[in-house]
């Protein structure tokens, strides 16, 4: 198979290729972005590989990164753009099951491609754009099939990442996992344990996000993985509403707000779930926002100082949250009412701390409770947000 119409991010490495090989080397086109162009998704960078050594790389490039010299991979800057260029290469011995123990050059392309995950992964293309296809990648894309290179087993004992790997392709891609594979996924499911939680998270994400994520998450927890999560073993028919929801989320805020409601976490325990999961302090507090946020639009309908409080982006992460789970909400009477608010955050009100010090307020506990009472005033528009009219409520109050 040959492209005849090669997109504009391969067009412009393709000078990189070009001087390796007129170096007298190999050099490829290989992995995921060329996946994607057959797929025909967007190709945000390309990688390349190549029979030429680091060293060799570095001198035929001004500019170079020495990225992982050690597992052959050396970053070049070309005309703006950064290039990951690595040897062909074998790999043996993963202790950990995730990194190669011993990593070997070779001078040849098909060696290198044996050791990729999926079929669909293992494709390369030159700078003819020929497609090179050793272990029938292309029939598996227009089967829209994953399937491991070679044995499973053996892949995943590798890196058991791959095993998570598998069901965030199949959510992103809209494929489906082949039955050998989803085997020995759930036959080796407990490797999954010897990954970091940083990136299991990051699968688990793309996963979550993906335009298949119910059906992925099906396989996620059919398959065992989940037991291998953090907080989710045990778990089993609190998740499996996820496969059933109407929707998927398509905002990371939203998906972590859907498990944990999913989950019945109480308000203590949501921080203490997202740290396991290793989420930044401020995904932590988003999601802890929605979830009160939501808890409140469930329960009754929520005054217009605490729509004020929520603020526009959790309001609609939640309301987001809310047609996942399927709970009736208003959204639009919701969102008309916090656009018609008189004023959305503290720096819009026409008074500060240091206008009631002016005012004879001395600093401390009443200070801020006397703002308070204006802002929620104004809020519930029984005062007009002016100078003026403040002034007048403020002397009525002290007095």
């Amino acid at each position: 198979m040959k492209l005849t119409n090669i997109p504009a991010v391969f067009q412009a490495a393709m000078p990189v290729l070009r001087t390796i090989e007129n170096a007298g080397f190999d050099a490829y086109f290989v992995g995921g972005s060329v996946r994607d162009v057959l797929l025909h998704r967007h190709v945000h960078d390309v990688d390349i590989a190549t029979s030429a050594y680091p060293e060799e790389i570095k001198e035929l490039f001004s500019k170079t990164i020495d990225t992982g010299l050690k597992h052959g991979t050396v970053t070049i800057l070309y005309n703006g753009e950064s290039y990951e260029i690595t040897t062909f290469r074998t790999e043996s011995g993963y202790q950990d099951f995730r990194r190669p123990d011993h990593v070997s050059f070779v001078q040849n392309l098909d060696e290198d491609l044996k050791r990729r995950d999926f079929t669909i992964n293992a494709l390369a293309m030159n700078i003819e754009g020929e497609i090179v296809d050793l272990f029938d990648g292309l029939t598996d894309l227009k089967k829209r099939v994953i399937r491991a290179v070679g044995k499973p087993t053996e892949r995943f004992h590798e890196d058991a990442l791959r095993m998570i790997r598998a069901v965030r392709f199949m959510s992103q891609l809209n494929f489906q996992v082949e039955p050998q594979t989803v085997a020995a996924i759930k036959a080796n499911h407990q490797l999954l344990s010897k990954i970091s939680v940083e990136r299991i998270r990051d699968e688990f994400v793309k996963m979550g996000l993906g335009p298949n994520a119910r059906q992925a998450f099906a396989l996620f927890l059919n398959t065992e993985l989940a037991d291998e999560c953090p907080d989710f073993k045990g778990k089993r028919e609190q998740l499996n509403v996820f496969p059933q929801l109407q929707f998927s989320p398509t905002m990371e805020t939203s998906l972590w707000a859907v498990i944990v409601l999913l989950l019945k976490l109480k308000d203590i325990e949501i921080s203490r779930f997202m740290r396991d999961w290793k989420n930044s302090n401020a995904m932590a507090a988003e999601v802890q926002a929605v979830v009160e946020c939501f808890d409140s639009i469930s329960d009754h309908a929520p005054s217009d100082y605490e729509l004020y409080q929520f603020g526009k982006t959790t309001l609609l992460n939640t309301i987001d949250v809310a047609h996942i789970l399927g709970e009736p909400i208003d959204s639009k009477a919701l969102v008309d009412r916090y656009t018609a608010l008189p004023i959305k955050e503290d720096h819009e009100l026409a008074i500060d701390g240091r206008y009631l010090i002016q005012a004879g307020v001395r600093p401390g506990p009443r200070l801020g409770q006397l703002l308070d009472i204006i802002k929620q005033k104004v809020i519930s528009g029984q005062l007009e947000n002016s100078e003026e009219a403040i002034s007048k409520f403020l002397q009525a109050l002290i007095n």
